[in-house]
């Protein structure tokens, strides 16, 4: 142990580690001081304006909490009704295209049955040759279909102006 005793410790650590001490000290009066001058202070309504802006913050979030729910109200009543019209606009394009069709149908009928010169040909299965004093009601009764049907499977024929040898489906 003397060689380690007698050798010569320079170390200037300890020195260093003191000095860095008694500068944090310094600057820590100096804060010190300045914080001393100051002479802001809390305001002394402070915990009546925080009372107050945390009571306004519950009641914004309790009406919008209440603002959400009627959203959401709105928006299941709003599909409710477009799932109830969704059918009826669909039931009123179909009505929509039948009446189209049948008056596609009544403005080539006349047509058709102006167009020859001779004797129409003779019926085919599901067709009916219209004979002199027959009306549609004669013609139910005869084929055995309503009078109804007859009108939905001939849109384009004047059933009070039937005339001898037009064709009238059946089917």
């Amino acid at each position: 142990m003397d060689t380690i005793s007698r050798e010569s410790n320079n170390s200037y650590l300890p020195i260093a580690g003191v000095l860095a001490g008694l500068l944090a000290l310094i600057i820590g009066g100096v804060a010190l001081a300045k914080v001393t001058t100051l002479s802001k202070r809390v305001p002394e309504d402070l915990q009546d304006k925080l009372t107050s802006l945390s009571t306004d913050t519950q009641s914004a979030a309790a009406t919008a909490e209440k603002a959400s729910k009627g959203i959401d109200s709105l928006q299941r009543s709003t599909q409710s009704a477009f799932d109830a019209i969704g059918p009826e606009v669909g039931a009123l394009k179909d009505a929509v295209t039948k009446l189209q069709e049948a008056a596609k149908a009544r403005a080539v009928a006349p047509k058709a049955s102006h167009g020859g010169g001779g004797e129409a040909a003779a019926a085919g299965p599901g067709e009916y040759k219209v004979k002199s004093g027959d009306t549609g009601t004669k013609i139910a009764k005869a084929t055995g279909v309503s009078l109804s049907e007859l009108e939905t499977l001939n849109p384009g024929i004047d059933w009070k102006r039937l005339k001898v040898g037009q064709t009238v489906k059946t089917k």
